[in-house]
């Protein structure tokens, strides 16, 4: 059976992360995953989370299974936090998943099951693993415009492009700071999406992965509660892995919202019906976690403090980052990052230069120009800004061949970084 297997693509991310752990250059800098790191390169447990798994662990309580819907305080609770304390009683549905992507997934195969000749709309460019979720789960998938020239968000193309979105469609949007680009919708344009989708009949089916990492957490969730307040139905998926720090506690959520308790009834049990065979149960310890620190007022404004403190440093870089770009006189590139928001920024280089920054200077980014923001140790935004310089100013040169073991994945003797002006 095996031998009848035909080589299978590979993650393009963890191939990355593969490459950059064999480098043996002390100067190479890790911005491909997307992962909080404060000043030492450390990507830490909050205390807020420390403080309630210390909680829970005194309490000792049992590990039976939650059932089908996961921890239903923990649904609450999120559902709470992203709708906002009024939103109407009865409008929604909420389900414990396996962080971020099982929430994807999940309502996935329920547009599959409820609208099988639907289309899902993503933006382009987009979360590198929104196509092959819901390709997966069977769905049509077309792509809108997100940027303008200047890279930065284009309500207009966005506008012009989703006219094409029929009556039942689905359009997928991120909540807030956009991955991979940065480049988010101001609030009129969320209020003109929110109208469109209205007048078209469209779903709109809005991603939440950094709500608290861009404008602040109420700022960041307004526009998801501006398309809550206005459409008949609507689907969220939730992560708590950036803004909790529980990336491998694979905890978030799945929130259906729709116009009758019946059909919110239906949904809910096509959800769970999905979740039994993809993985019977979520598990139990990143939801009692959140749920714990959300109960609490305490430990509630621990954890906003924290997460404040992780939005300002992300911010810094940033600006740091725009500043000595600036000075370098690569005032395009720097425009182009002080109009981005949350963990991600995307830098206006090619494929080409993205190979040669990694190469020769060792900074690891996504081919697409995509460099985590929050992964950079503040004392390296010069290095890594002259780096980048550096690139552009030989924008005609060839890049630097690939070394022969960088192909292979045999042990090799990195390169040797090369010296920056």
């Amino acid at each position: 059976m095996l031998e009848l297997l035909p080589p299978p693509p590979t993650d393009p991310l963890w191939d990355l992360t593969a490459e950059f752990a064999a480098d043996e250059r002390p100067e190479r800098l890790d911005l491909v995953l997307g992962v909080y790191r404060d000043h030492t390169g450390r990507t830490p447990v909050m205390t807020a989370v420390r403080e309630a798994e210390i909680r829970l662990a005194e309490r000792a309580e049992s590990k039976e299974y939650r059932g089908l819907s996961g921890n239903t305080a923990f649904n609450r609770a999120m559902q709470t936090m992203v709708l906002g304390p009024e939103a109407p009683a009865g409008r929604a549905v909420t389900v414990q998943t396996v962080a971020g992507s099982g929430a994807l997934r999940l309502l996935a195969d329920l547009i599959r099951r409820t609208r099988p000749g639907a289309t899902v709309w993503i933006s382009d460019p987009a979360y590198v693993n929104h196509r092959p979720i819901l390709e997966a789960a069977g769905l049509e998938v077309r792509t809108y415009g997100w940027r303008d020239a200047e890279g930065g968000f284009d309500a207009e193309g966005v506008l012009r492009e989703l006219s094409a979105a029929r009556r039942d469609d689905v359009v997928l949007l991120q909540g807030c700071c956009h991955n991979p680009t940065g480049a988010d919708p101001t609030l009129d344009a969320w209020e003109a999406l929110a109208e469109r989708a209205v007048r078209d009949g469209w779903v709109p089916f809005v991603d939440l992965a950094y709500h608290g990492l861009g404008d602040g957490l109420e700022a960041d969730l307004l526009p998801t509660r501006i398309l809550a307040a206005r459409v008949p139905e609507m689907l969220i998926a939730v992560s708590c892995s950036k803004n909790f720090g529980l990336y491998s506690d694979r905890t978030g959520c799945a929130m259906v919202l729709g116009a009758s308790a019946r059909a919110l009834g239906h949904a809910e049990t096509a959800l769970q019906n999905a979740a039994r065979t993809l993985y019977s149960m979520p598990p139990e310890h990143g939801a009692a976690v959140v749920t714990t620190i959300l109960e609490d007022d305490v430990l509630r404004a621990a954890w906003r403090a924290e997460l404040e403190v992780m939005r300002g440093r992300i911010t810094a870089n940033r600006t740091d980052l725009t500043t000595h770009l600036g000075a370098l006189g690569h005032e395009a590139q720097a425009r182009t990052l002080a109009q981005q928001k949350g963990m991600f920024s995307m830098l206006r280089l090619t494929a080409d230069q993205m190979l040669e920054l990694r190469l020769r200077y060792a900074v690891y980014g996504t081919t697409s120009g995509r460099i985590n923001i929050a992964g950079i140790p503040g004392h390296r935004i010069p290095r890594l800004a002259q780096a980048v310089a550096a690139v552009l100013d030989t924008a005609h040169a060839p890049a630097p061949r690939r070394p022969r073991a960088l192909d292979t994945g045999r042990t090799r003797q990195s390169p040797a970084v090369s010296p920056l002006p």
